[in-house]
């Protein structure tokens, strides 16, 4: 049989997609990298013989086949008074930060904010 090799990139997506661990044996082979972002992640790499007999092994769920169609249109929201949110926001924001921060300079941010979500 042959080796198989795992990278630091390997473990990484395989954290990603929800594996927690990794049964390392003679055919299995995980690169110094690999190793360190294994520890990293925090994803474990089990020796063969450290498995309890008859013990399951960890595996990845089956990935579910989703249909996805388009939504339906949303209702719109009742329209929001701009400046009533901006001062709102600004309100919010100044009893979180209180003075630390440049009124000027706040004003600006919430509107870039409020602009970027299209809010305003």
């Amino acid at each position: 049989m042959a080796k198989i090799f795992y990278t630091d990139r390997d473990i990484e997506d395989l954290n990603n997609s929800g594996v927690s661990s990794l049964v390392v044996n003679d055919d299995v082979v995980v690169t110094d990298l690999g190793r360190e972002k294994a520890m990293k992640l925090g994803f474990e790499l089990v020796r063969e013989e450290d498995q309890p007999i008859q013990a399951p092994v960890r595996t990845a769920p089956a990935k579910k086949i989703v249909d996805v169609k388009p939504a339906a249109k949303a209702q719109s929201a009742p329209a929001v008074d701009k400046v009533s949110l901006e001062q709102k926001v600004t309100q919010a924001v100044k009893a979180k930060v209180g003075d630390s921060v440049d009124g000027k300079l706040l004003e600006t941010i919430i509107k870039r904010v409020l602009k970027s979500v299209g809010s305003n």
